[in-house]
C-alpha cells in the first residue's frame, strides 16, 4: 500500500499545473512531532511506501529527521520533489537519512518549455543538477512528467533523458484539473490523445529497460492486457483502496487529485481512518457507475476517481470520461 504526504504548502517556484497550488508556507501545516505521530499511524494501518511531497518538501527543516524516522519504522520513504534545491550536500543527507528513491518532475526536454511550466527561469538545469547529484550519491532517483497538449509530442523525448541522467523510472501523469491545474483544464488531453498516449507509452516501455508508468490513467492497465502485455501492477485506480493522501494540514483526501475531505488526523487516528471512513468504505465495494461499472476490465482498471468527480457533479463514483473504450470498441482495437 502507498501514502502521499504533502508535508508543506511551501514552494519556491510556481508551477501552472500544481495540483496544491503551493506557495507560501502556511501556519497551520502538522509540526514535526504532529508528523511523527502521523508516521507511526501510517505503520500501525499497514502502508510500506511513503510519499513525502509538497509543495516542495526539501524546504521543510525536519525532513531529514521525517524521513529517518519513517524508515527506522520500516517503512520505504521516497519523495515528489522539484528536484532544484538537491545539492551533492542535500543528497549525501537524503542517503544517509534513508531515502529510498528521489522522483524528480521534469516536463520537457529541454529548458524553455520546462521553464514556462515551472515559471522559474533556471528551473530545467537546476533539475538536471539535482538528478546529477543523486547519481554521485548513489541515490536512486525517477522522472515524473505532467502531460498536457503542450508536451504531447515530447514523451519518448523526456524518456531517453531520463534514462541518459540515469533515472530507475519514467512516471507518466495526466493531468486532472485540481489546484492550479483547473486554470490550464482546456490543455488536459481529451479521449483520443489520451489513449493514443497510453499506446505510446506501452509501446516504448517494450523498447527500454527503465520502468515507465502512466498515473492518473488506469486504463494502462485494460490496454497493457489487449496487448498481452504483462504489468507487475495489480489494479490502475487505486484510490481509497491501497493509496490516500493527507494534506499538509493534516485532512485526508483518497487520491491528491480528488478534493474528498475523509477526516483530519489531528482529531482521529490515521489507521483508524483508513480502516473505518465512510468514504474509502464506499470506494472499495467498487459500485462504479455508466460504462466503467459494465466494464469487464473494471477489476484491473477502475477509471480515475478523481476524473470522475471533477467532470461530474462531483460523483467519484461515475464513470471515467475519457476512456474510449466500449466493450470491445477502444481506440486501438
Amino acid at each position: 500500500m502507498i501514502i502521499s504526504w504533502n508535508t508543506t504548502w511551501e514552494c519556491h517556484l510556481n508551477c501552472k499545473h500544481c495540483y496544491r497550488d503551493a506557495g507560501a508556507k502556511r501556519e497551520d501545516e502538522l509540526s514535526t512531532a504532529e508528523g511523527k505521530k502521523l508516521i507511526e499511524e501510517i505503520a500501525r494501518a499497514g502502508f510500506k511506501l511513503l510519499i513525502l511531497s509538497g509543495g516542495e518538501p526539501l524546504l521543510r527543516e525536519d525532513i531529514f529527521e521525517l524521513t529517518a524516522w519513517a524508515r527506522d519504522l520500516g517503512l520505504r520513504p521516497v519523495f515528489g520533489t522539484t528536484g532544484t534545491t538537491i545539492t551533492d550536500h542535500v543528497a549525501r543527507q537524503l542517503k544517509e537519512a534513508g531515502a529510498a528513491c528521489m522522483g524528480i518532475s521534469l516536463d520537457s526536454g529541454a529548458a524553455p518549455l520546462h521553464d514556462e511550466f515551472r515559471r522559474v527561469p533556471g528551473s530545467f538545469d537546476d533539475a538536471l543538477r539535482g538528478m546529477e547529484a543523486c547519481r554521485a550519491a548513489d541515490l536512486l532517483f525517477q522522472v515524473h512528467t505532467t502531460i498536457v497538449e503542450q508536451n504531447y509530442h515530447e514523451f519518448e523525448k523526456i524518456t531517453d533523458l531520463a534514462i541518459k541522467m540515469g533515472a530507475a523510472a519514467h512516471h507518466v501523469f495526466f493531468l486532472v484539473p485540481t489546484g492550479r491545474g483547473k486554470n490550464i483544464e482546456e490543455e488536459s488531453l481529451r479521449e483520443k490523445q489520451y489513449e493514443q498516449l497510453l499506446h505510446r507509452i506501452l509501446k516504448k516501455q517494450k523498447e527500454v529497460d527503465i520502468e515507465i508508468k502512466p498515473t492518473c490513467a488506469p486504463q494502462f492497465m485494460r490496454i497493457a492486457a489487449q496487448m498481452d502485455m504483462p504489468m507487475r501492477f495489480t489494479r490502475g485506480c487505486l484510490a481509497g483502496t491501497a493509496y490516500c493522501c493527507i494534506l499538509p494540514d493534516g485532512i485526508v483526501h483518497p487520491c491528491p487529485y480528488l478534493p474528498l475531505e475523509v477526516a483530519n488526523v489531528r482529531t482521529q487516528p490515521f489507521d483508524r481512518i483508513w480502516k473505518e471512513a465512510e468514504v474509502f468504505q464506499v470506494l472499495r465495494r467498487d459500485e462504479l457507475g455508466g460504462k466503467c461499472g459494465e466494464c469487464k476490465y473494471k477489476s484491473v482498471c477502475g477509471g480515475c476517481r478523481a476524473r470522475a468527480f471533477y467532470y461530474t457533479d462531483k460523483d467519484y463514483m461515475a464513470e471515467d470520461p475519457w476512456c474510449l473504450y466500449r466493450g470491445g470498441a477502444g481506440f486501438g482495437g
